[in-house]
């Protein structure tokens, strides 16, 4: 039983990892801003939710892992919201989403 929740537990972790890497990568190869926050929720929400799920789960039933779970609640409210309202704040200043060109296959 215990070799299936560390497995499971090193499931989420890479898992975690894995979504933390693609949403750096995000960040750096995106063309615009409101593509970039798109994908800086996905690394808060889905990486480091998957990350502390993991953590909760290797670590047993502790104090750490309530302190990990409200950690978790707290990201999982905050990050969304967060998201919404920079862009939110970036389009009332004047800031345009890049939007397909023509010659992409964009449009008619």
């Amino acid at each position: 039983m215990e070799l299936l929740r560390d497995i499971l537990a090193w499931g989420l972790v890479l898992g975690g990892c894995f979504f933390t890497v693609v949403g750096a990568f995000g960040l750096v190869r995106l063309p615009d801003v409101y593509t970039r926050i798109h994908s800086a929720g996905i690394v808060d929400t889905v990486g480091a939710g998957l990350l502390l799920a993991g953590l909760t789960l290797y670590g047993g039933f502790t104090i750490v892992t309530v302190k990990l779970l409200l950690i978790l609640a707290f990201i999982f409210f905050t990050s969304p919201a967060a998201c919404n309202a920079l862009a939110n704040a970036m389009y009332s200043a004047g800031i345009k989403p890049v939007l397909a060109k023509d010659d992409e296959g964009g449009g008619s």
